[in-house]
């Protein structure tokens, strides 16, 4: 087995699972190449029974291509091969009885399964019958399915209502990774930059294994950016489409809601994303926010004026990868060095302000353990007052209120006085329209680099720096 970069919890958990005294139906999930395949495959590859990968935008005839090319490797026999699921899984469970019948443990794994289920395919019946009558009657056999159409996971397999009701015995979100994974993996193909660079490289690309091992160490970050994104045979930009046609069968909607978003970096409530998609906000569009949150592409959090609302909670897009693609890469598409050529414009310097705002906010845990509260419950949310927006307010059960001024500079920050007034400014507002004078209310900042010194520095009790947003916890 390769070295996997993190994924500690999630590789102690299958191996209790495989290890289990009982039957084990296993469903992981997670967007497109956010590394599902890989972490399954690595460990546990070499003890697989049968093993069987779907086709991407695979028709029925591709479908039976792929499971007659497993059963070939397997050694699965058949006496006439099988033109629909039940009777290939009528066949599985003839080839896999000797096994399930002796001691060693029998492992199944199905490969994104979504993309076996074409029309008037009867998959999940199938499958249905044959997990209810055969493969859960064995405790050492053990089936993992795995798929990239995350809503699709969600609604036939882990919420399913029909015969798979109930029946998964362990669900498993692969989500992208932290910031200090990153910066791991990028150290373990080779990629040798400062921190900034690896910041900057999590800001464009996310945490998603596939694309950062696209990067180049032979070449700057700035060189790898124009490679994949500007230059016309860049693999990233081809990837946009792919992504959401992989994990939506009707991908526009999901598009559209994914554009608005990006147009609005502090995030819009539900009410606000339905008068611009100029449709009711009805079940269809909770539906799709739901699969987009599920998939890993926006985040929920709640909005605090008077009193926490999830009614008029925000929707935020927290996708780094199609956030960047959308602001660039989709209006510039002649200019097969424009990242390099405009490192120092205004308009990249804004938006590492507006997306390291989105870092510290989806790395919550080390904001929390360099503030010594990781063992505190805590609130986190959103505040909208008359005359500002505080994107981060963390409210603690020591009844202390974090307000978090999040600032990106390539050297340490120096507080103003006219920065400074303006916290005061915040701290007063957000204390009178919350009515939240029974609380302590501390400002902090989160910086690249830390804070510079100066007579305003002083007055801030905690700041946060990238070093602690490097940390992986576990």
């Amino acid at each position: 087995m390769k070295n996997i970069i993190g994924r500690e919890r999630e590789i102690e958990l299958l191996k209790q699972y495989i290890n289990s005294s009982k039957s084990e139906f296993i469903a992981v999930y997670g967007r497109r190449r956010v590394g599902k395949t890989y972490l399954i495959d690595q460990l546990l590859r070499k003890d697989f029974a049968f093993s069987l990968t779907g086709i991407i935008d695979g028709k029925k005839d591709a479908q039976m291509a792929a499971l007659k090319d497993a059963f070939d490797f397997y050694g699965v026999n058949p006496q006439k091969q099988p033109h629909n699921w039940m009777d290939a899984f009528t066949e599985l469970r003839k080839f896999l009885q000797p096994k399930v019948d002796g001691d060693q443990k029998c492992i199944m794994f199905i490969d994104e399964l979504p993309c076996l289920d074409y029309k008037g395919s009867s998959l999940i019946e199938a499958l249905g019958y044959f997990w209810n009558n055969w493969a859960s009657k064995y405790p050492n056999f053990k089936l993992i399915v795995c798929g990239s159409a995350t809503s699709w996971m969600i609604k036939n397999i882990i919420d399913s209502k029909g015969g798979l009701h109930n029946r998964i015995t362990h669900e498993m979100h692969l989500h992208p990774f932290c910031l200090g994974e990153t910066r791991q993996y990028l150290i373990s193909q080779n990629v040798i930059w400062d921190d900034l660079s690896y910041l900057q490289a999590y800001m464009v690309l996310g945490g998603i294994p596939y694309y950062l091992g696209l990067l180049d160490g032979k070449y700057s970050l700035a060189q790898n950016i124009d490679n994949l994104f500007f230059s016309q045979e860049g693999e990233m930009r081809r990837e946009f489409s792919r992504l959401f046609k992989t994990l939506f069968s009707s991908s526009e909607p999901y598009i559209e809601i994914i554009k608005i978003l990006a147009k609005n970096s502090g995030g819009m409530t539900r009410d606000e994303i339905a008068k611009k998609l100029g449709k009711k906000d009805n079940g269809h569009l909770s539906d799709r926010l739901e699969d987009l949150k599920n998939c890993d592409f926006i985040r929920f959090y709640n909005v605090k004026v008077n009193k926490i609302s999830a009614k008029n909670g925000i929707y935020q897009l927290t996708d780094f990868y199609t956030a960047f693609y959308l602001r660039f890469v989709n209006k510039n598409s002649v200019d097969g060095h424009y990242w390099g050529a405009h490192l120092m414009s205004g308009e990249l310097k804004a938006w590492a302000g507006l997306t390291f705002e989105k870092v510290a906010m989806v790395h919550i845990d080390q904001i929390k353990r360099k503030l010594h509260i990781d063992y505190m419950s805590c609130e986190y949310y959103s505040c909208r007052l008359s005359d500002a927006q505080i994107d981060l307010v963390i409210e603690r059960a020591d009844s202390v209120i974090n307000i978090c001024e999040i600032k990106y500079s390539v050297d340490k920050y120096l507080i103003s006085k006219s920065e400074y007034d303006k916290v005061l400014h915040r701290v007063d507002a957000f204390t009178r329209e919350t009515k939240s004078d029974k609380f302590s209310i501390q400002p902090i900042f989160i910086t690249t680099k830390g804070l510079a010194d100066g007579m305003y520095s002083k007055s801030i009790r905690f700041d946060v720096t990238l070093d602690d947003l490097f940390e992986v916890v576990k």
